[in-house]
């Protein structure tokens, strides 16, 4: 059996059902780019993005309550885009990306004026209400 070389694979092979569900997730969200960009090289903390900060360092559009940016990260959690990094305590506070995550998100730099259309948002907003609790 031949042997897989990992260093010449860059990403993991998705269904384009899930990497289009993923792009469509990371541009209705109330998130900026540069966030993702940011979650490419190091983890960012909710502090960081909530309220005033979140404006302040470009990650969102308009201030976001803690409890909202929250719910919004583990929307992009249940997609695939995003983790929770983990310390030796446990769980923490602070978000990277996945390997969907920075496919996408590289995918997005290609097409930076990529936005979410009325028909995305729409879609996006069934998916996620209706989804199932799994």
């Amino acid at each position: 059996m031949p042997g897989v070389d990992l260093q010449s694979q860059n990403s993991f092979p998705y269904p384009a059902s899930t990497v289009e569900r993923a792009e469509r997730s990371l541009v209705c969200s109330p998130f900026n780019l540069c966030l993702f960009t940011t979650m490419r090289h190091q983890s960012v903390p909710v502090g960081a993005i909530a309220l005033d900060s979140g404006v302040k360092s470009g990650y969102t559009k308009r201030p976001l309550s803690e409890l909202t940016c929250d719910n919004a990260l583990d929307w992009l959690i249940q997609v695939g885009i995003l983790r929770r990094e983990v310390d030796g305590q446990g769980i923490t506070d602070s978000f990277r990306l996945t390997p969907l995550g920075r496919q996408v998100v590289e995918k997005l730099q290609q097409n930076p004026k990529r936005s979410a259309s009325l028909s995305d948002r729409l879609y996006d907003s069934l998916i996620r209400t209706f989804r199932l609790p799994f």
